[in-house]
Order: structure tokens, then C-alpha cells, then sequence
């Protein structure tokens, strides 16, 4: 394909709906996971893209989405049953690095929806900036997220915090934006690197120990998924956050 565009020269590529609602899989020799990209022709970060005869006639491209790159690829390869991340809604991406999920988060929640994305790190914040400047949908945020009042006046309400921030004091990370952000019935999703949080623990506490922080948060967790073969020792946490009241 033109410019890299195609996988492996002339062979027919079907791309169909993954069960999560913007998320594709495209057919080939071997079955990739995709999505459909929101500024044709470009490749964020080397990634394949794939073209495919639209209903109207019209070309839609989709970027090729590399589980071993991505923690959500992984999680959705891995078989997670829910990600909540879909077209329209508005998601707050704490660890946003280079923007590699981002784009594809950008590109699932579509031109309706929006990303905020906290990178501390202004040498990831570079890229991010410039994946922002292509996807108008992305706000690129380069402040610590641990100091969410810092860009309070920048982020609105949002339907799903996706954390992959890798630091010890996540959980915390985690709740003080979802307390400032997100909203009641509201979800998330975090990655969990167990080594980063405690070296010396068996992973399988250290993930226990993180869901009990995030009860004490009303972050309720309805789902636990570990991220072999693409990450070890890492697992990533679903759930909701301040569910409505059941009516006695």
C-alpha cells in the first residue's frame, strides 16, 4: 500500500466492528485490532493502516492498534468485558506519554467526543502536542497529575478516567481526579504495574491491596484483568465510580 498503508502488498483485508463499539478488527493472515483513523493519510507513530471500500464507495482508512504498545489494546485483546471508552463520550487519559493510546482513544470516541490528556513529562508532551495538533479532539494537558487543580479550568466533566500513570501513589492519582472530574456513575479504568508500586510483594497482593485503595475512593472495581502475554506483572482495573443508590 501507498505509504505503508496496506498489510503484506495486494491481500484483501476485511475490517469488521469489534464488540466494543469503535474498536475494528481487521481480517487478514493474521487478525489485528484497529480503529478507524480521524485524519486519513497519517500515521502517528509508524503504526500500518489498512484501506477498505466504504458502504458509499468512499475509501475509510483504519491505524493498525499493537497490543504489545498499548495497555487498552492489551486489555481489549486480553478480553476485557467492558471499556466504556466509546464514540461521543469524554475521557480524561492521565499518563498520556507520546499520545500512542491517545490517538487511538482520539480516534474511538470520534470528532463528538473529546480526550483530555495529562503528560507530566515535557519531553512526551512534545509528541503529544503535535498528535493534538492533527486530532482537535485531543487537549493535550503538560501538568502533574496529582495537581488537578492546575488544570481545573481546562477540563470538564468526563465520562471515563483511564489512568496508566505508573507511579506508586496511583490509586490517590486516580481518586483526587475522579473526585474533581469525573462524574457520579462515571467509570475507569486503571493499568496497574505491580513492581512500581511495591518490588519486594507478590503482584497478585499488590493488585489487591490497589482495588481495596480504590474502594476506599468509591472507585468500586467490577473487573480485574492481568495484561500477559503483552505486559508482565501488570493488570488493569474496571469499574465505576459513586454508583447510583439502589431505591430500598
Amino acid at each position: 500500500g501507498r505509504g505503508g498503508g496496506g498489510m503484506r502488498g495486494g491481500t484483501r483485508v476485511a475490517v469488521i466492528p469489534h464488540r466494543h463499539e469503535g474498536v475494528f478488527i481487521a481480517k487478514g493472515k493474521e487478525d489485528a485490532l484497529a480503529t478507524r483513523n480521524l485524519v486519513p493519510g497519517e500515521s502517528v507513530y509508524g503504526e500500518k493502516r489498512i484501506s477498505v471500500d466504504g458502504e458509499d464507495g468512499n475509501k475509510v482508512e483504519y491505524r493498525v492498534w499493537n497490543p504489545f504498545r498499548s495497555k487498552l489494546a492489551a486489555a481489549i485483546v486480553g478480553g476485557v468485558d467492558q471499556i466504556y471508552i466509546k464514540p461521543g463520550i469524554r475521557v480524561l487519559y492521565l499518563g498520556a506519554a507520546s499520545g500512542t493510546t491517545v490517538s487511538h482513544v482520539a480516534d474511538i470516541v470520534g470528532p463528538e467526543g473529546l480526550v483530555y490528556a495529562v503528560e507530566f513529562s515535557h519531553r512526551s508532551g512534545r509528541d503529544l502536542i503535535n498528535v493534538a495538533k492533527k486530532r482537535t479532539n485531543v487537549i493535550p494537558i503538560i501538568e502533574d497529575a496529582r495537581h488537578p487543580h492546575k488544570y481545573r479550568m481546562l477540563v470538564g466533566m468526563v465520562d471515563v478516567v483511564f489512568a496508566d500513570v505508573a507511579q506508586p501513589d496511583q490509586a490517590r492519582i486516580v481518586a483526587i481526579n475522579a473526585h474533581n472530574f469525573l462524574k457520579n456513575g462515571g467509570h475507569f479504568m486503571i493499568s496497574i504495574k505491580a513492581n512500581c508500586i511495591d518490588s519486594t510483594a507478590e503482584p497478585t497482593a499488590v493488585f489487591a491491596g490497589e482495588v481495596q485503595k480504590l474502594r476506599s475512593e468509591k472507585l468500586k472495581p467490577q473487573e480485574q484483568l492481568t495484561l500477559e502475554p503483552y505486559e508482565r506483572d501488570h493488570a488493569v482495573v474496571v469499574g465505576i465510580y459513586r454508583p447510583p443508590q439502589k431505591k430500598q
